[in-house]
Order: structure tokens, then sequence, then C-alpha cells
């Protein structure tokens, strides 16, 4: 080999090396946060990558001896691991995955690769074999050029190949992992990390098995079983899909549960919102009784005034009405009765929570015959509240003279109805990449952090849609629904 074929393969190493840093980087980037605040900790982790395995190269070269393999495989999970500790905030049970999930797909990568272009790259050399036999090459000089070229294409497609299935793979995986601040547990952990731990093995035992040496010439084993050409590629790829099916299976049955413990929460709010109709009709019920008997109540008044010395039974008399009248008032007067009895819950809620905090109300106003059902207008004011109840409860703890206020308005443009509720929170919104909605920062992450999602299903009901922003420490929810009958023919809520 000339020597500036050797720098030509030394350089593609190199980049080799380099390359892998990046996904690296780019893989625990999206799993784990940086210790370092000045963005140079993900390039710290790829340069430092690239030495460690530029090292591993130089000073551990790949030999046949078993111990002398899965060794160096130890020491490279080690230097992964070292990796994200030193770099990375947290000892987490995902690590283990991050780790093992990394070095897998390369692993992988890099043998099924090189096995399906090695036979291309057998057939280039026989094919110019083949142009001297012919005299179509007659010099030398040429045939070495020519070869070189050729081994140099191939050479750089190869690592181009590798690197693109390493950030194919490694891109799936970020992707169908969505839910990246789930606590995972043991047995999930085993359920993913088991398709890596098991392509580690794999490839780990194709380092041992796949080059023999017979008579002092090194022979790789697919050369002398020619099947194994579409064998072990084919197991190396059956063994990348488990590891990027395991994760979006894995991803999936969290969605699910997490829909379960939605639906859970959500009949809670039903059953909530029924207690709550049951206290309007009860409420009604007492004003049409109050209206009935208010000939007698007269009747009554009317005697005692006329009685001598009746006046003080009188006022009591009166008072107790008084009270039973304050009993059935109702403070809130939106159109609609569902949302009057949940406003009248709530607002016990945050006087008992927050007694200083501004509820502003007035502009709730829903028309009458309104199509879209009071149940589902519960749903989703409830759940608006009930947040952002919370966020102001966290300002008012950080800050105990901090100003709190929950503002909801109501107006219809059209056949449009469209709620806006602002509350007032410390600032701090925990946003996730690809994800629609706020993150919760509560630790219970499974029962909490629904409540937007709740109010999402219940908008969709009405082709509607949630947008949210953020002004200064303002956080504004705003709600869109076609308050139009569907088909089925909708019949408007009290």
């Amino acid at each position: 080999m000339s020597e500036g074929m050797e720098i030509f393969f030394l350089l593609m190493e190199i980049l080799l090396f380099l390359a892998e840093g990046y996904c690296l980087k780019y893989f625990f980037g999206n799993f784990l946060e940086y210790r370092m605040k000045n963005g140079y900790g993900g390039v710290c982790v790829g340069i430092l990558y690239a030495v460690s395995r530029m090292c591993l190269s130089r000073f551990w070269p790949d030999a046949s001896g078993s111990l002398s393999t899965i060794g160096k495989q130890a020491v490279m999970l080690c230097i992964l691991a070292a990796l994200a500790l030193c770099f990375y905030h947290g000892l987490k049970a995902l690590t283990l995955f991050l780790v093992a999930a990394f070095q897998a797909v390369m692993e992988i990568s890099v043998y099924g690769v090189v096995v399906l272009m090695d036979y291309p790259m057998s057939w280039v050399f026989l094919l110019w074999n083949w142009c001297v036999r012919e005299g179509m090459i007659t010099s030398v000089r040429v045939l070495q050029i020519s070869s070189e070229i050729c081994t140099a294409a191939m050479h750089f497609l190869q690592t181009a190949a590798i690197v693109l299935m390493i950030r194919f793979s490694l891109g799936r995986i970020v992707k169908d992992y969505r839910e990246k601040d789930y606590a995972i547990r043991r047995t999930e952990l085993l359920f993913i990390l088991t398709p890596a731990l098991a392509g580690l093995l794999l490839c780990t035992l194709l380092r041992i098995i796949i080059v023999s040496v017979e008579g002092g010439r090194q022979e790789f084993l697919y050369h002398r079983y020619p099947m194994l050409v579409i064998v072990l590629p084919a197991i190396l790829l059956v063994s990348l899909m488990s590891i990027l099916y395991g994760v979006k299976a894995f991803q999936d049955i969290i969605r699910l549960n997490r829909e379960k413990n939605s639906r859970s929460i959500l009949q809670r709010q039903v059953a909530s919102m029924q207690e709550n109709m049951g206290e309007m009709e009860r409420i009604y019920s007492g004003i049409r009784s109050m209206r009935h008997d208010m000939n007698n109540t007269l009747g009554i008044v009317m005697g005692l005034v006329s009685e001598n010395g009746g006046q003080d039974e009188l006022k009591s008399y009166l008072s107790e009405l008084q009270r039973r009248l304050d009993d059935l008032e109702v403070g809130f007067k939106t159109g609609n009765a569902v949302v009057d009895a949940l406003l009248t819950m709530k607002y016990h809620e945050i006087m008992t929570a927050l007694p200083e905090l501004s509820f502003q109300t007035e502009q709730l106003i829903f028309p009458k015959g309104m199509a879209v059902k009071g149940y589902d207008i519960g749903i989703i004011l409830g759940n608006a509240l009930d947040n952002a109840l919370e966020a102001c409860v966290k300002l008012r703890e950080k800050e105990a003279g901090a100003k709190t206020f929950i503002r909801i308005i109501s107006f219809q443009k059209g056949n449009l109805l469209f709620l806006r509720m602002e509350n007032s929170f410390d600032g701090n919104i925990l946003r996730k990449p690809q994800e629609e909605f706020p993150a919760t920062q509560k630790a219970d992450k499974e029962m909490h952090g629904v409540g937007l999602v709740n109010i999402k299903n219940a908008a969709q009901k009405y082709q509607g849609t949630v947008d949210w922003r953020v002004e200064g420490r303002t956080f504004i929810l705003a709600v869109m629904l076609k308050n139009e009958r569907r088909d089925g023919g909708c019949e408007a809520d009290m």
C-alpha cells in the first residue's frame, strides 16, 4: 500500500470516529441535561470520544483472542459511561440503556456495512485482474492508480454508509422515545436493555470468530462460507430492528398507560360534574319550592305583624328565611348551569388555597341555545382552573407577596366560541422537544400533566383548537370551539 493510501485510510478513520462522536453527542444530548451551561459540553463529549476511539485503535488493535475482544468492548462501554457521568447531570437508569444502545447500534452498523460491501470490493479487484488478462491495462502504474482510486472510493462509501446507518438508527430511537422524563422502572429498563445487550453480544461474537488465520494468511469467515454474506447482515438487521422496535413498543405502552390515566382522571371529573349538576338541581328545586310556598310565607308574616309583641318573632323568622335564601344563592351567572356549579365549587377551592387571589369571571358569558355541551365546557374549564390554581400556588410559595390572579373570558364570532384564561405563574415553563404542551414539573408524571390533553380532546369534539403562550409571567390559554350542531342533533346543555 502506498503512503498516500495509508494517509487516506488514517483520515477516513479519524473522520469516522469524529462522526461517531457527533452521533454520541446528539444521542446523549436528547436524553440528558448537560452539566456545562456554555454549550461546549456536547463538543467535548464528541472530541473525547473520537480521541478515545483513536487511542484504542492504535494501542489496542483488534486481535483474534476472545478475552482481548471482550476486554476492549468492556473498556469502550466504560468510556461511554464515564462521558455520560462527567458531562451530564444525574445517574439515571436510562443512562445504562443509552450506553448499551449506542455501542450496539455502532457495532451492528459497522459489521453490517463491512460484510455487505466487502464482496463488491472483491468484485472490483476481479474486474481489474480481468482487464489485465485481456490486455486492457498494460501499465503497472495505471493499474496501481486505478486500484487505489477504486479502493479509496469504496472505503469512502463504506464509511459514509456506516455513519448514515448509525445516525438513522439513533434518530429513530430519539424520535420514538418521546417520554424522556419518564421515571423508568427496573422491569421496563430490562425490556429495552435486553435487545441492546443481545446486539452487543452478537457483535462481540462476530469479532471473535469472523477472522481466522490459516497458513499465516487471514481469512474472513464469510469468504469460507459465502452464504454468510446474506445471513450475517440479516441477523444484524434483525438485531438492530429489535432495538428500535423495542423502544417504540415501550413508548406505546407508556402512551397507552397515560391515556388510561387520563381517562381515569376524566371519569373522576365527570363524576364531580354530575355531583355539581345534582347540586344545581337541588338549588333550582329549592327555589321552585320557595316560590310555591311564598303565599303561605306572606300570610305568616302578616299574621306576626298583626299580633302584639310579634316583632321579635318576625325578625327571627325573616333571619331564618334570609339564611335559607343565601344557601340557595348562586354566585356565578354565566348562562350555563353546569359552568355556574363548577365555578362555585372551584371558587371555594381557590379561596381556601389562596384567599387573596383575584378571580375574575365577569366576562365569562355563554349564549343561549349553545350547541356546545355544558359537560364539555366544564371539562375544559375544570382542567384549566386546576392548572391555573396549581401555578398560582407555586408562585405564592416562591414569592409570598406575589400578586395572583385568574381571569376567564368568552366571546363568540360567527359560529366560533372562544374561551380565554389568563393566570399568573412564576415564569418557568418546562418545554420538551416535539411536545405540544408544557411538561408537568410534578414527580408523579403518570397521574399529572394530562389536563391540557383532556382540554384538547374535549375541543376536538367540536373541531376546535387549543393554543397557549406566555407573556411575561402570565400564562394564556385559548380554546376555540365550533358552536354549531353536529350530525346526530347535539342538543344544547344548560
